[in-house]
């Protein structure tokens, strides 16, 4: 059996090659600085939105960017805890009280970071693609 040789020839140059491998070894410093913008953004849209009674849950929020090895990623969290209950998630899912009633949750989250992630979105991805 003969021995296959694969050759490869290439004229021009790879400018725009190197040019898009460049912009993709960066990617990951501009979308974490564009995390972090959003972070802020966020943290203040959940603020507005939680519900207040004395106001402690709506100024706990805070957000973290984690860099990991396939990119970064953001979170919201709220340092709200009374016994061991993350009072954010209670207000908005429901809960139980101690005389057995229950309280309805308050969809707040949902609508106060849905924009927040739609611009997003539609910035990484502007970022991406140019």
């Amino acid at each position: 059996m003969a021995k296959r040789i694969i050759t490869f020839h290439q004229n021009g140059n790879w400018g725009s090659t190197e040019k898009f491998f460049k912009k993709a070894s960066n990617l990951s410093k501009i979308q974490e600085a564009l995390l972090k913008q959003y972070g802020e953004k966020g943290v203040s849209a959940l603020r507005q939105a939680t519900p207040k009674d004395t106001g402690e849950t709506a100024n706990s929020w805070y957000y973290t960017v984690e860099k990991y090895s396939g990119g970064v990623k953001i979170s919201w969290r709220n340092s709200n805890v009374v016994d061991g209950v993350p009072i954010a998630i209670i207000l908005q899912y429901g809960h139980a009280t101690k005389n057995g009633s229950y309280v309805s949750g308050i969809d707040y989250i949902n609508p106060a970071i849905r924009p927040i992630f739609e611009d997003m979105a539609s910035k990484l991805w502007e970022e991406v693609m140019h």
